[in-house]
C-alpha cells in the first residue's frame, strides 16, 4: 500500500539555499505538478534513487528538474535530461526539522536538590527558570508558565 504522504530527508546540497542537508521532507503522492514546484522523482538512469528538484518545465518526453544549486554538482536534467511522467513520485508540501532529544537535566525520577529547583518570581504569570548553569530565561519568556 501506498501512503498518499510520506517523509524524505534531504541527503545533498544541490538544492540549497531552499533545502539544506538534513531537512525532512512531507511529500504527497501525485504526478500533477506544475513548473516551480519542488518534487520527488525517481532518477531516469537509477531508478531506486530519489531526488528533489525543481520542475522547471514541461517538454516532450517528460519535466525538465532542475537543482536550485547546480555549483554543488548536482545532478538533474541537464545530465539526464526529461523525467518520464511515471518516474515523478510527488510534490513537496512542506519542510520540517526533526525534534532534538530534550536534554532534561534531572530526568524523570529524580528529583533535584531545592537550591536547583525553579524559584517562582513575583506576579501571576511570572517564571524565573534557573537551568544550565545559572542562566535565566529572558524576560519575553517570563510570562510563559515554563522555560
Amino acid at each position: 500500500m501506498h501512503w498518499p504522504i510520506w517523509r524524505v530527508k534531504v541527503a545533498e546540497r544541490s538544492m540549497e539555499p531552499a533545502l539544506r542537508p538534513g531537512d525532512w521532507l512531507l511529500v504527497r503522492r501525485t504526478r500533477r505538478i506544475r513548473p516551480g514546484q519542488i518534487v520527488l522523482a525517481r532518477h531516469p538512469e537509477r531508478p531506486e534513487l530519489l531526488v528533489v528538484k525543481r520542475a522547471a518545465r514541461h517538454v516532450e518526453g517528460g519535466w525538465w528538474l532542475e537543482s536550485d544549486n547546480p555549483a554543488a554538482g548536482a545532478v538533474d536534467s541537464r545530465r539526464f535530461g526529461a523525467v518520464p511522467g511515471p518516474l515523478i513520485e510527488g510534490r513537496v508540501l512542506g519542510r520540517y526539522w526533526r525534534s532534538r532529544p530534550l536534554f532534561i537535566p534531572n530526568g524523570p525520577g529524580v528529583t533535584p536538590a531545592r537550591s536547583e529547583r525553579p524559584r517562582r518570581a513575583a506576579g501571576p504569570f511570572a517564571v524565573s527558570c534557573d537551568v544550565s548553569g545559572g542562566r535565566r530565561c529572558p524576560a519575553a519568556l517570563a510570562r510563559r508558565p515554563a522555560c
